[in-house]
């Protein structure tokens, strides 16, 4: 994990030299940002993985086949999801305001509302996957298709492939709008997109298992989601109606040590609680 992220950062001087003298900083800081942003909120989709594994019994050495295929998967939508909301954005000023609204309402369901447990035996997806493509209950090593009396069948891995892959979009509605607050640029919203994504493999061998040591990461998620929405709607302001410039621009370094400040604090406090709890049966039994 930690040698995809630090891939992903030194891709920062790719964008910087691209960029040139005159425009480098400012395409730097865009790209730094949107993966902090992106990879922050993919740590939820780890721990969504980790709950679709654990409801399909998928052993530790078939996971990392279908998160290949899913990764792979994710990057092809989210190329789709990214040049369509750029083509939009560029056609249609008020997709900024769509947009913005859309990270609000997430930014407050992340923050208020209780967590939704993930049930697959309710994912209308899956099950018309199911109807149209024959399926057995056991697995045939890591393959996601297998011969049966002749016939084809799909194995539980293709439909936890399924899983992963629904998941995958419902979360590229809020990071994909999100990510364009911080960048417009195609390239730089892609590229930093791509780089989170491809190292996510990695994180959910990683943290798969500790989504209980997080407890305040909503919170923290539900902020950084807020604060972009927000600067979305001021952007589609500025813009539609040239207020209070035209030339007005909010600072990328200061969207980045915003998103960096709030992730560190929910991170340590998470980490803090965490250690506290676990310190307090020690401190009575003694």
């Amino acid at each position: 994990s930690a040698v995809w992220i630090s891939i992903g950062l030194a891709f920062t001087g790719v964008i910087f030299l691209i960029g040139g003298s005159e425009h480098g900083s400012a395409a730097a800081g865009e790209y730094i940002s949107g993966f902090l942003l992106e990879k922050s909120l993919s740590v939820d989709n780890v721990f969504v993985w980790a709950v679709i594994f654990s409801y399909f019994a998928v052993p530790a050495k078939y996971q990392f086949r279908v998160l290949f295929w899913g990764i792979f998967g994710a990057l092809v939508l989210r190329a789709v999801f990214i040049f369509a909301g750029a083509a939009l954005i560029q056609s249609f000023t008020i997709t900024l305001a769509i947009f913005g609204a859309i990270l609000l309402y997430t930014a407050w369901k992340l923050a208020f509302q209780e967590e939704t447990e993930v049930d697959p035996d309710t994912s209308l997806v899956l099950r018309a996957v199911r109807r149209v493509v024959p399926s057995t209950d056991t697995l045939d090593g890591q393959k996601l298709f297998t011969i049966q009396n002749g016939k084809r069948f799909a194995t539980p891995l293709f439909a936890v492939l399924v899983m992963i892959e629904t998941t995958d979009v419902v979360f590229a509605i809020d990071s994909v709008p999100a990510i364009f607050g911080v960048a417009r640029d195609p390239f730089i919203v892609f590229s930093s997109n791509a780089f989170a994504i491809l190292g996510l493999r990695a994180l959910y061998f990683l943290l798969g298992g500790m989504q209980d040591k997080f407890r305040y990461l909503h919170y923290g998620l539900g902020a950084i989601l807020g604060f972009v929405g927000v600067k979305m709607m001021l952007t589609f302001a500025v813009e539609a109606f040239e207020l209070p410039s035209k030339d007005f621009h909010f600072p990328t370094f200061l969207s980045l040590g915003i998103i960096f400040g709030i992730l560190a604090v929910t991170i340590v406090a998470s980490l803090a609680a965490d250690k506290r709890d676990r310190d307090v049966p020690t401190s009575s039994s003694s």
